[in-house]
């Protein structure tokens, strides 16, 4: 039929990824993604966003003498 001659007709200029390097490319990283690792990175990175907001909300309350190389030593060490 002329419907089935169409859609031939159109799925022929469709670029396949062995014709098209770029959509082999974009073919091998969806293939090749993990996202159990992108995953395990943002929760390291949020992991250390927390602790960096808490170690500034401590330095906030504490009240340092900032001329003592003693007390600098402390802090350094926490």
């Amino acid at each position: 039929s002329g419907c089935s001659s169409l859609v031939s007709l159109y799925f022929f200029f469709i670029p396949t990824a062995s014709t098209n390097p770029k959509a082999a490319l974009k073919s091998k990283i969806v293939a090749e993604f993990r996202p159990q690792s992108l995953i395990d990175e943002l929760l390291l990175y949020k992991r250390s966003e927390d602790q960096i907001e808490l170690k500034e909300k401590q330095l906030s309350t504490m009240r340092v003498d900032v001329c003592s190389t003693e007390t600098l030593k402390c802090l350094k060490g926490k």
